[in-house]
Order: structure tokens, then C-alpha cells, then sequence
């Protein structure tokens, strides 16, 4: 498979691809481009961004095209190789699809490359073409050239069709920071921002690759790595590949150059750093650790699993804890950091509603399609796979063992694959067949962890308290313009007893105009108990109800280490002791 792909016009935001099959079907080649992305599990309709498409054979002769669905097109017969031509637009600046304008242009594969159905094993051929309008963009790309000069455009190589699709190409101007670990070539490129902290962001990164090779017992590796970031106004994603991670975040993210480093990093740059190390710790959890049922995935249907809250959640509770053995936060910052992962879970009503199992086998429909009740009827496997996590390595640890050896042991025996019934049972081998049976039932049932009891043993006490002392009605409020509106509604919750329902525009309570200056006073003088008059719009209609504010819930998390020798020594043995920072770093930059 010949692939050729030219940035045709920076203005309309459209790639020109051609597609080159040597032998086609002599039946009629089929063509059909993904319909979702892997580590994205939503049906997101690529085709949808495909525009005048058109065959012809390598001698020029016309090929009728006909479209037999929302994503394949039907080739008709023909003796000589097939060349598809076709642009696609993009205007996607996230993680997941593709994105091109003067500045930079982006995409992954399963966006931009059509596939020929019965020649997804055969090997692909990319050729880059440079961009008319900028002659000094360069190419950041995981994939191997094919007589390209290193980050220049020209021609790149895949194994096949499924490989091609994991490796996400960066063209632009960009930072580019280079740094190895244990002898393996890391990369980062900065597309979006070039002032901030080179050298800081280079070793932070360095250090959370190191922590996580260590985990894994330094595992050799074959290909070099690639961070390709875009620093936005305003975004935040991340998206897993072979060798590679697409992230997205804030400009202000990124730490200032010349800005101290005494104390703990800002909220920001912690943000990025934890995003960073969650991408990268897929390396091992998802592209080899992998569930069996996505070894061969159907690029034009959903593909279930229902173990995305191992896959996500037990990668979400590395993810910090990574920062804290590489020495980037301290104890308390960690642990401030699980204490709004436990109250993000404590606050969602659909804990009690979905299992972790469910949640991943929903994904879906469910969680990246959210709605106002989504609060209410879902839980994410993220939040509650990482405290499903964290328990799962306390109790491990309390028998002696504990996760590290967990995912060691799958990372050498699991390139085949890894279905749920594995899990539960090397659990059940490794701390026990009672936690087999517990994490089985924690998976699939909705009952609360044992986050206070596991936590206290390791010295550190959870502390419940509410989020807001004011009387609570069980509503979340937003504001739009000089507007409240009600965006989501609790279940069980005074606003649901009362009538309210998602949507609604708050206009007065007690008699007393509801804006965005007047209600944070409004709230203040509620009284638990006492019912209060409630007038709103739905649907442009006036209404009135009595709403009965309720004392608020104890639904914060605070977490406190406890002082003591046996304590410390057995919370320090579950954190880990932070990684020097220096060793095994040979830092270079490049821009």
C-alpha cells in the first residue's frame, strides 16, 4: 500500500491523499476508513471529513466510485493498479483526529489514511510531502523512515495497515527536546509554545520515563519514544500510541522560563506532568498489556471490553504516584491529589448504579457521550479504576506482595492478550483466592471501597467532609451570560424532590432575582429545613416550587498522614522512595 499525502491548502484546512494499489480486487476494491481511534472508544464517523474522492487506474483511466455506506467506497473492477485520490479536512485540534492551518498540521492515521479491504496485512508506504507555503516545517513521527532525512519529510514505512494507525505525525515549527533513559532516545516536540523551561521540562519528563522502566525492571526497548505536544490557549488530552503520545494542554501549563523551582510546581504544570506520565505508562499498559478483544479490532464497529478500568484505571493510579517516585511532588501533594480523585468518585451518584465492568463495556455510549444525568447513572472507570487500584495494591502490599509485581509479571507473559478472567485469577494466585474474589466482586458490583481501612493501615486517615458548608439543594449551577441555569440534578436530591430538572433557568428564591452577582448571598441565607420559594423558566414557561434545602453532604475527601514510626515506615514502603534524578540522563535540545 502507497500512500502520498500533501497539505493541498492551508486556508480550507484540507490534506490531498492518494492511495496506490498495485493489485486491486479484480471484483472491485473496497475502501473504508475507521470509524474510531484506538484509546478513544467512541464511534467519531472520520468519513464524515472525507471530500471529493476519486479513482482512477495508473494509466488514467476513470473508476466509477460508489458509497455503500457511511465510511466504505466501492471501487469497480479493474486490470491495472488503483490510484485513490481523495482530501480530507481537518479542523480537529484535539488528540484524536487531524488538524492543519499555517501554524502546524497534525494527524493520525485512522483521520486521513482509507484502507483496501483484503490488503490490511500488506505493508504501507507514507510519503510526506513538504508544504508549499513554509519551507522550513519538519516532520516528528514514531514511524521509521524510508530514506527520510531524521524529522524531514519524505517517505515513512509501516509493517501493516494496524501499525500504521499508531503512530500520530506532527508537521510544523517546533521545539524539540531530546533526552535518553537507559539508552533509549526520548523525544519531545512543542508545537503552540517555545517560551518556557526547557531544561526543566526535559529532566521532569526523564525522570517519570525512568520510574516507569524501573517498574517494569528496565526493559529493553527497541524504538525511541515521542511526546507530540500542542500547547493551546485553552485544551487538555492525551491519546496512547506504540512509541509515541499525542497530548494537548494549556500554554500556562507549561513552567516560565526563569520561574523558582523552590517549593511544589503549580497546579498547571503538575496537570501536565501527571497527563504525561499517564500517556507514557500506556507504553506498557495497553500496547502490551493489551485486552484480548481489541488484538484484531473491526475498524467500522464498537469493540467491546470490559476491562478499560484496568486498562485506564490502573494506568490513572500510576499516574501521579510516578510523580511522587520521581521526586516531582512531595507526600502531602500526593496525597491531596487522591483526595480529589476519592471525592470525584464519593460525588457521583452513578457509583451506586454502574459497575466498573459495565462502565467499561458502556464506554461507548456512556462515558465520552455525557449528558446532564450522566452524574447520576455512570461511574467512570478512570476515578474509581484508579481507588479500585490503589486498594488492590494496600492489600497486596499487606501480604507482602504488592501491584508493581502485579504488572511486572503481566508485562512479561501478556503479549497475547489479557482477558478478565486473568486478571481475578493472577490476583487470586498472587495475594490469595479472597482477593480474587473481592476484586471480581468490586468490578463488577457497585458496593463502596474499603479506601478509609486500607488507607489507614499504610498511616494515612480519610477525613469525610462537605464540599460547601451551606445548606445543599442537590443542583449544579452554571452561568450563562446574566443567566443561572441548573446543568445537572442530583438523584435523591432536594431539587429532584421539588421538581426542578436540568435545563431550567433559575429566576428568583424567596422573592429575591437569582443573577450571577446575587447568588452566592441568596445561597448563604438558606436554612436547612426551611422550605423556600422557587420561581423558574423551563422551556420559556414560568414556574414556581417549594424547594427544602438539606444539611450538605460529607463528600470531600482529606487525607492525613498519621505520625508514628510503624506508620511512616509503612506508608513510605507503599509511596516509594524518590528516584535521584540525575543518574542515567543525557540530556540534549534541539529546536
Amino acid at each position: 500500500m502507497n500512500y502520498t499525502l500533501t497539505l493541498h491548502s492551508p486556508e480550507t484546512h484540507q490534506f490531498e491523499i492518494t492511495c496506490r494499489v498495485d493489485a486491486p480486487d479484480p471484483d472491485g476494491q473496497r475502501f473504508s476508513l475507521p470509524v474510531w481511534i484506538p484509546g478513544s472508544y467512541m464511534v467519531r464517523e472520520f468519513a464524515r471529513h472525507i471530500v471529493d474522492i476519486r479513482a482512477a487506474t495508473v494509466s488514467g483511466k476513470a473508476v466509477s466510485l460508489t458509497k455503500t455506506d457511511k465510511a466504505t467506497w466501492q471501487a469497480a473492477p479493474c486490470a491495472e493498479p488503483l490510484i485513490l485520490t481523495y482530501r480530507v479536512y481537518a479542523w480537529d485540534l484535539s488528540v484524536r483526529a487531524a488538524h492543519f492551518d499555517r501554524q502546524h498540521a497534525f494527524f493520525n492515521a485512522s483521520s486521513v489514511f482509507l484502507y483496501a479491504h483484503g490488503q490490511e496485512n500488506q505493508p504501507c508506504r507514507i510519503d510526506l510531502q513538504p508544504p508549499e507555503h513554509a519551507a522550513d516545517w519538519q516532520v516528528a513521527t514514531s514511524l521509521p523512515g524510508d530514506g527520510a532525512a531524521p524529522f524531514g519529510f519524505g517517505a515513512y514505512l509501516a509493517a501493516d495497515y494496524a501499525e500504521l494507525l499508531d503512530h500520530p505525525v506532527e508537521m510544523g515549527r517546533f521545539v524539540h527536546l531530546e533526552f535518553d533513559v537507559q539508552g533509549v532516545p526520548h523525544h519531545l516536540m512543542v508545537t503552540g509554545c517555545a517560551d518556557f523551561d526547557h531544561a526543566r521540562v526535559r529532566r521532569d519528563l526523564a525522570r517519570i520515563c525512568r520510574v516507569q522502566m524501573d517498574l517494569f525492571g528496565k526493559p529493553k526497548l527497541d524504538a525511541p519514544y515521542y511526546f507530540l505536544l500542542t500547547a493551546v490557549d485553552s485544551g487538555y488530552g492525551g491519546l496512547e500510541h506504540k512509541n509515541a503520545s499525542a497530548l494537548l494542554c494549556k500554554r500556562a501549563d507549561l513552567p516560565a522560563v526563569g520561574a523558582r523551582e523552590q517549593g511544589e510546581p503549580d497546579s498547571g504544570y503538575v496537570r501536565f506532568l501527571g497527563l504525561a506520565s499517564h500517556e507514557y505508562f500506556h507504553r506498557w499498559n495497553v500496547k502490551r498489556i493489551r485486552p484480548k478483544a481489541l488484538l484484531a479490532p473491526d475498524w467500522q464497529a464498537e469493540n467491546y471490553t470490559r476491562l478499560l478500568w484496568f486498562f485506564e484505571g490502573v494506568t490513572s493510579y500510576y499516574d501521579d504516584l510516578c510523580l511522587l517516585r520521581a521526586d516531582l511532588i512531595d507526600e502531602a501533594s500526593y496525597l491531596d491529589l487522591l483526595a480529589k480523585t476519592i471525592s470525584q468518585v464519593q460525588q457521583t451518584p452513578g457509583r451506586h448504579v454502574q459497575s466498573l465492568a459495565e462502565s467499561s463495556f458502556d464506554a461507548w455510549i456512556k462515558y465520552y457521550r455525557p449528558d446532564e444525568n450522566t452524574p447520576n447513572a455512570v461511574i467512570s472507570y478512570y476515578t474509581k479504576g484508579a481507588l479500585t487500584a490503589l486498594c488492590l495494591d494496600l492489600a497486596l502490599r499487606r501480604k507482602g506482595r504488592n501491584l508493581d509485581d502485579f504488572m511486572r509479571g503481566l508485562w512479561r507473559d501478556a503479549d497475547k492478550g489479557v482477558e478478565e478472567t486473568e486478571i481475578f485469577a493472577r490476583v487470586a494466585k498472587l495475594g490469595g483466592s479472597a482477593l480474587g474474589r473481592w476484586l471480581q466482586n468490586a468490578v463488577e458490583g457497585t458496593d463502596e471501597l474499603p479506601l478509609a481501612r486500607q488507607l489507614a493501615h499504610f498511616g494515612v486517615k480519610l477525613i469525610w467532609q462537605p464540599e460547601n458548608p451551606r445548606p445543599w439543594l442537590g443542583a449544579r449551577l452554571k452561568h450563562e451570560g446574566n443567566k443561572t441555569r441548573i446543568s445537572h440534578i442530583t438523584a435523591a436530591g432536594p431539587a429532584e424532590q421539588a421538581g426542578l430538572a436540568a435545563g431550567d433557568v433559575l429566576v428568583a428564591l424567596q422573592g429575591n432575582e437569582v443573577t450571577p452577582q446575587t447568588l452566592d448571598a441568596l445561597l448563604a441565607r438558606l436554612v436547612v429545613g426551611q422550605d423556600v420559594e422557587c420561581h423558574y423558566f423551563r422551556h420559556g414557561t414560568l414556574a414556581s416550587t417549594k424547594l427544602t434545602p438539606v444539611a450538605p453532604p460529607a463528600d470531600t475527601a482529606r487525607l492525613k498522614a498519621v505520625s508514628g514510626a510503624k506508620a511512616k515506615e509503612r506508608r513510605q514502603s507503599w509511596l516509594g522512595t524518590p528516584t535521584a534524578p540525575k543518574a542515567g540522563l543525557v540530556p540534549r535540545e534541539k529546536s
